[in-house]
């Protein structure tokens, strides 16, 4: 058994999959999901956050218009798609509102976490939310999606999720209990794996398809998606959802296959942003602002003397101090030509020189690597 504590992780994303929530008929398992409303108030009110990514849209859009999803075109899926959402945060909401929890609902696609403006958008409001308390509901924008309606699923939005949110832990929650050597459905002699630290291309390969008419992931997605959260510092955890509190079983022991992430989210991001080819420009900066920055603040736009290049919000710009060497690298807030209005201003006077009310920093602490110049 792997020695696991949901305890020990400050931010937890939770996949939540579709056979777990409908059923056959398309219904919704109310009850299952009251049980689930309470482990994340729990796990709230203990100091953490928690952020659920679900499936089940499609399967309850279906039996709502009497679609049939083996014979459904991709239209039909995509209205599928819009009906069942209605339905699937509003039963999310209502559970989370007998805790006293607050829930939003979040729509995205693969470039809503690729694209670096859309990623620092998309991060800082969930961020919010979360420092706001509020669980938020994730899920694939299938009703405009083309291409991952039909091969996407959740899973790996999850971990893209976790990545975009330096989450510490990704549970997976679905029909199996973890990691097998083979598929147990078919293959009594399968042994469960307790524990991976190295996701190999074997892994990939024992991975089956999934037996589920309800959801479209199966174990080789979920091994696809530990693998990009682990990368990003991500502990991810298989864990089966067919019992009542699931997360509160996993706390006292229950069975799963934890996939145990090398090192921190902010780690792992430090080291992307180390090695990041295409700078787009430069970010001179004062004596002030480079003391700031090596006693772990961000940088304000009143620290920097000049700017140079060409860049938009959420590129890779260079950070140079006085002497110039630089000092690190990082993802700007601002465009250059914002920048280069906000240099040397104060925080609140940046509504007054950009005409609305902009970001207090110009790169965030977390966006931010800083260089040893010293050795």
């Amino acid at each position: 058994m792997a020695d696991l504590a949901l305890s020990d992780y400050r931010r937890l994303v939770v996949k939540v999959g579709s056979s777990l929530l409908v059923d056959n008929a398309g219904r919704l398992n109310r009850d299952w999901l009251e049980t689930l409303a309470e482990d994340i108030a729990n796990f709230q009110a203990d100091g953490h956050q928690a952020l659920i990514v679900s499936s089940g849209a499609i399967a309850i859009g279906s039996s709502v218009l009497g679609i049939n999803k083996k014979r459904a075109r991709l239209e039909d899926l995509q209205a599928a798609a819009a009906a069942g959402q209605v339905q699937l945060v509003h039963a999310y909401q209502e559970a989370l509102a007998g805790y006293g929890i607050t829930a939003a609902q979040i729509l995205l696609t693969p470039d809503d976490t690729e694209n670096r403006r859309r990623f620092l958008n998309a991060r800082g409001t969930l961020g919010r939310l979360l420092d706001q308390s509020v669980i938020p509901i994730v899920n694939e924008n299938d009703t405009v999606a083309t291409e991952e309606i039909r091969y996407g699923d959740n899973d790996r939005l999850a971990a893209r999720v976790a990545q975009l949110l330096m989450a510490d832990a990704l549970v997976l929650l679905s029909d199996v209990d973890g990691f097998y050597t083979d598929d147990p459905g078919t293959n009594a002699a399968a042994e469960h794996i307790p524990e991976v630290t190295t996701i190999t291309p074997q892994m990939l390969a024992m991975a089956g398809e999934t037996r589920s008419d309800i959801g479209s992931g199966g174990m080789a997605t979920k091994v696809q998606a530990a693998r990009i959260a682990t990368h990003a510092g991500c502990s991810t955890i298989i864990a089966s959802g067919a019992i009542e509190h699931p997360l509160r079983a996993l706390s006292t022991g229950g069975r799963c296959t934890l996939f145990r992430a090398e090192g921190t989210p902010a780690a792992a991001r430090k080291q992307w942003l180390a090695g990041v080819l295409e700078l787009r420009g430069e970010i001179r900066i004062d004596d002030g602002a480079a003391r700031a920055l090596r006693n772990g603040n961000s940088l304000l736009p009143v620290g920097v003397v000049e700017v140079i290049g060409n860049f938009r919000r959420g590129d890779a710009v260079a950070v140079v101090g006085p002497d110039g060497l630089e000092v690190g690298r990082g993802l700007t807030e601002y465009s250059d030509a914002d920048a280069l209005r906000l240099r040397g201003c104060q925080s609140e006077q940046i509504e007054e020189r950009l005409g609305y009310r902009g970001r207090s920093v110009m790169i965030h602490r977390d966006e931010l690597v800083l260089f040893d110049n010293d050795s």
